[in-house]
C-alpha cells in the first residue's frame, strides 16, 4: 500500500491511497464470500454459484464495493493513523478507481482532531462572589423548617389570609355553568394567588356553611378563549375554614426537625450549611467563568462531528434518563411543542460549548505536560468501582484506560488554572 497524497484543509483530511492487485483481490474474494448466498444466478442454488459466473452476469465490479469495506479497516489504519493524524467522526471513501492492472485506487476523507492556539490561561481574572449569610436567611430557613412541621386544624371563625378554605363552588356565564367551573370539597389555601384575580379576596371573611355569590371578571389574555375577559359568578359554599398551625421556634423545634437539642444549636448549623451552600455557589459560578474565558481565549476550529456526537451523546443520556421514568424522548420533545429534531437544536450550542472547552484543556494539559499516573488510574478506578458497587476489574474490563486518563487530564488542566486564578470583587446584584 502507498500513500500517494495527504492534504489537511483546516480540520478535514484528504488522503489518496494505492492498494495493491493482490490486497484488493483478496478484499473482493471475502466480499464474494460473504453475498453469494443472497445473489440468484440461474442454474445455481444460492450460495452456489461462482465467483466468475455472478461477475459475468453482473458486471466485473459487483463486488467492488464490498472488497473496500473489507479491506477499509487496514487501509485506514495504516494510510492515517500510522502517520500520526488523529481522525474523529466517521471516515467515508469519497472515490474509488480500479486500474487496468487490477491495483485500486481511492480517496478517504475524514474529520480530523482540531489544532489549538491558545490563549491565556494563567492568571486569568473572573469576579468571584463573597460568602456572607444574613441573620435574616439563617431566620428564613428555620422558618421553612417550621412550616415543614406545622399543622392544619379546623376552626370556627371567619377565615383570614392565609387560611385554607374547603368550598364547593359553580362557575356561571350568562347563568349557564362553563366547562372546568364547577367542583366539591376543594381546599383553595388563601393569598396563593391559584385562582383568578378577585376570587380568592372575597372569600376573606367568609365562615363554615356560608354561601355567596363571586362576581369575577376573567383576565383579557386568559387561556380559554370563550372566557377571556369574561364577566361571570361563582356561586361558592364554604364547608370548612382551617388555618395553619406553624410551632414557635424554641428548643422543641430544633428537637422535632434536627438531631440537635437546643435552637441555638440547630441556629449555628443552618447558618454552616448555608456558608456551605453559598461558598460551593460562589466557586462553581467563579469557575465557570474562567473556563468560559480561557475557551473563549483559545483559537480552533471545531469538526461538525465532535459536536455531533456531543449531541447524540448527551441525547443517549437524557433518553435513559426519561425512560426510567415511563417516558419516551419523542413524547418529550413533542411535549415541550416541537420534534427530536428540534430538540437536538436546542442543546447543540451548549453541546458545541462543552466540546470546544474539553479540547482546550486538552491542549493545556499537553503545553503543561500535564499526565495521569498508574496511582492516579488506580483510584479513579477504586472510585467508579465504589461508585457503581461493582468489582475493580469489571470496571477496568468496561472503561478503557485511555478515557479515563484523558478526563484525569483535562481535570489537572481545570486545577491548573483554578490554582493560578486571580478573583476580583463581584459586582453587587
Amino acid at each position: 500500500m502507498n500513500v500517494k497524497s495527504a492534504n489537511r484543509e483546516n480540520n478535514k483530511l484528504t488522503v489518496q491511497v494505492e492498494i495493491e492487485k493482490e490486497v484488493f483481490e483478496a478484499g473482493i474474494n471475502k466480499a464474494y464470500l460473504k453475498n453469494r448466498k443472497y445473489i440468484a444466478v440461474p442454474g445455481f442454488r444460492k450460495g452456489k454459484a461462482p465467483r466468475k459466473m455472478i461477475e459475468n452476469l453482473y458486471g466485473a465490479q459487483v463486488f467492488h464495493s464490498d472488497a473496500v469495506e473489507e479491506i477499509f479497516p487496514d487501509v485506514f489504519q495504516e494510510a492515517v493513523l500510522n502517520q500520526g493524524w488523529k481522525p474523529v467522526g466517521q471516515p467515508s471513501v469519497t472515490d474509488m478507481n480500479v486500474r487496468e492492472d487490477k491495483s485500486l485506487e481511492i480517496t478517504i476523507e475524514t474529520d480530523l482532531y482540531p489544532e489549538v492556539e491558545l490563549g491565556q490561561y494563567k492568571g486569568v481574572e473572573a469576579p468571584k462572589a463573597a460568602v456572607a449569610v444574613s441573620d435574616e436567611m439563617v431566620e428564613a430557613e428555620l422558618d421553612r423548617k417550621a412550616n415543614e412541621v406545622s399543622r392544619i386544624v379546623t376552626v370556627e371563625r371567619p377565615a383570614q389570609d392565609g387560611d385554607t378554605v374547603v368550598i364547593d363552588y359553580k362557575g356561571l356565564k350568562d347563568g349557564v355553568a362553563f366547562d372546568g367551573g364547577t367542583a366539591e370539597g376543594y381546599g383553595l389555601h388563601l393569598g396563593s394567588h391559584t385562582f383568578i384575580p378577585g376570587f380568592e379576596e372575597q372569600l376573606v371573611g367568609t365562615s363554615a356553611g356560608e354561601e355567596k355569590e363571586l362576581n369575577i371578571s376573567f383576565p383579557e389574555d386568559y387561556h380559554a378563549k370563550e372566557l377571556a375577559g369574561a364577566s361571570v359568578v361563582f356561586q361558592v359554599k364554604v364547608r370548612e375554614v382551617k388555618e395553619t398551625q406553624v410551632p414557635a421556634k424554641d428548643d422543641e423545634l430544633a428537637k422535632d426537625v434536627s438531631e440537635f437539642d437546643t435552637l441555638d444549636e440547630l441556629r449555628a448549623d443552618i447558618r454552616k450549611n448555608l456558608e456551605q451552600k453559598m461558598q460551593e455557589e460562589s466557586d462553581r459560578a467563579f469557575e465557570s467563568v474562567l473556563m468560559e474565558k480561557v475557551s473563549d481565549a483559545a483559537k480552533l476550529e471545531l469538526p461538525a462531528a465532535m459536536v455531533e456526537d456531543e449531541v447524540n451523546s448527551e441525547l443517549q443520556n437524557f433518553d435513559y434518563q426519561l425512560r426510567s421514568q415511563g417516558m419516551s424522548l419523542d413524547r418529550y420533545s413533542k411535549m415541550l411543542g416541537g420534534d427530536l429534531s428540534g430538540f437536538k437544536n436546542s442543546i447543540r450550542p451548549s453541546a458545541e460549548k462543552q466540546v470546544r472547552l474539553r479540547v482546550v484543556l486538552n491542549a493545556i494539559a499537553e503545553a503543561e505536560g500535564l499526565e495521569a499516573t498508574e496511582d492516579d488510574l488506580n483510584a479513579e478506578y477504586q472510585k467508579l468501582s465504589e461508585q457503581y458497587d461493582m468489582d475493580v476489574e469489571k470496571i477496568k474490563a468496561t472503561v478503557p484506560s485511555e478515557d479515563i486518563c484523558t478526563d484525569l487530564k483535562v481535570r489537572k488542566a481545570r486545577d491548573l488554572i483554578l490554582a493560578q486564578a486571580v478573583a476580583t470583587a463581584a459586582a453587587e446584584e
